[in-house]
């Protein structure tokens, strides 16, 4: 059975907490692989860490989520959190890493390899949500704003309600998106208002995320192998369409994943994918750049 030790380090404005599965360094010379969210925490990688048992596999909460805290207010920002990244690293004293970064955990590790490109030997970035790299930005932001007002004046319902109809919507935004108000009763979520307002989708605390935009001049000339990538199953949705625009600014062709959006999720998370053979399609697309 793999052992997970727990650590806490402190760095400027918060404490993070990170997990270590696996022996330190590895027998073999392997190095560690990072597995990276924002806003969704370690937790959520559970399942995937379970099949790398023949490396180390480093899990942490980002800044303000989960076990980690903060005391630099909400606003989550991919520079700073790369520089979080960077003393976590550090901290291993194994480096260089391999990274996994979802959703915007992969805007946070693009801003890594960008600044600390000596720290990560391979970074796969799966569906980073970059709506300034789409051919409809102006369209994209304005939906993403229609969020950020449903919730606001509405509560958390309305706010999810307008947040998984932007993400399920295929191809480019219509001028329009979101008018009239979405019903939350339409997609089995409450109508009720509880008064708080900061959940990290919804409250504006997460816009620096989907406002990076990645430096493609500094990621085209670095010493990591950067890969883009996305799921199948996501095919002409918003994190698709930017993961695809940006790997064609990198010159690439898009690495292609099993399942969806959190296609590594186990079936505990209530919107479970394909774990294993997303594990599988990991370690082949690390081995090739390897």
């Amino acid at each position: 059975m793999t052992t997970t030790v727990t650590h806490s380090l402190e760095v400027p404005d918060a404490t993070l907490v990170y997990d270590v599965h696996g022996p330190m360094p590895a027998a073999d010379g392997a190095p560690p692989l990072l597995l990276v969210g924002q806003p969704m925490d370690a937790s959520g990688f559970a399942t995937l860490a379970t099949f790398f048992p023949d490396r180390p596999v480093v899990t942490y909460d980002p800044r303000g989520r989960g076990r980690s805290t903060r005391t630099d207010g909400a606003m989550n920002r991919p520079e700073q959190q790369a520089g979080d990244l960077s003393r976590l690293i550090a901290a291993l004293g194994a480096g260089p890493v391999d990274v996994f970064g979802s959703s915007g955990g992969a805007v946070t590790s693009l801003a890594l390899v960008t600044a600390h490109p000596d720290q990560v030997r391979t970074l796969v970035a799966h569906e980073p949500p970059l709506l300034g790299v789409l051919p409809d930005a102006e369209q994209a932001f304005a939906a993403e704003r229609r969020i950020l007002e449903a919730y606001h004046q509405r509560g958390w319902g309305a706010g999810m309600a307008t947040f998984i109809a932007l993400t399920s919507w295929p191809g480019e935004f219509i001028a329009d998106f979101g008018d009239p108000p979405l019903d939350p009763a339409s997609f089995g979520l409450p109508a009720g208002d509880d008064g708080a307002r900061d959940d990290p989708l919804l409250s504006g605390a997460s816009a620096p995320v989907t406002a990076y935009r990645p430096d493609v001049d500094a990621l085209r000339a670095t010493s990591t192998r950067v890969v883009i990538a996305a799921g199948v199953e996501s095919q002409g949705l918003l994190t698709w369409r930017a993961s695809a625009a940006l790997a064609a600014a990198l010159g690439q062709e898009l690495a292609i994943f099993p399942s969806h959006h959190g296609g590594f999720l186990g079936p505990e998370s209530g919107h479970g994918g394909q774990p294993e053979a997303f594990a599988a399609r990991l370690r082949e697309v690390l081995a090739d750049a390897g």
